[in-house]
């Protein structure tokens, strides 16, 4: 069964990282450049919280916050739900939709080492489902020779 060190080494650990005292805005624009949904936050290398686009959207724009002022720290989420590296792939997409979250931050002790995604989730899924597929077809084909 993979767990999430396969997926990290295959997809990579790269993973945005702000201070707590970044404002909204840099962390923002950060996601926007990255393109990515979500940014941890560390404090000297801790991992004290996460923030999300649903952050922004629900503490920041729906409340007429300013971005520029607010620190990341004031609207992060920071009831955090976290896997290891030895979690197996469909542990954490149960896991996911259980808590309903899309973005899920790998710790190795306490140092942060990756993050999985629900759609890294479904790729591997789909990579699965792919790779039984040929098998059968290739048994097919072989007992009908």
């Amino acid at each position: 069964m993979a767990n999430v060190k396969d997926l990290l080494a295959r997809k990579g650990g790269n993973v945005l990282v702000v201070s707590p005292t970044a404002t909204v805005l840099d962390a923002a624009e950060q996601m926007n450049a990255e393109g990515t949904g979500s940014v941890l936050i560390a404090d000297e290398g801790r991992l004290v919280g996460i923030f999300t686009e649903r952050d922004l959207m629900r503490r920041i724009v729906a409340v007429r916050l300013d971005p520029g002022t607010v620190p990341v720290s004031q609207v992060m989420t920071t009831a955090l739900v976290t896997a290891t590296l030895e979690a197996t792939i469909p542990d954490c997409g149960a896991l996911m939709s259980e808590r309903r979250i899309r973005h899920l931050p790998v710790v190795d002790g306490t140092q942060i080492a990756g993050m999985v995604t629900t759609g890294d989730v479904l790729a591997w899924q789909l990579q699965e489902q792919r790779s039984v597929i040929e098998q059968l077809e290739s048994f097919v084909f072989y007992v009908r020779q």
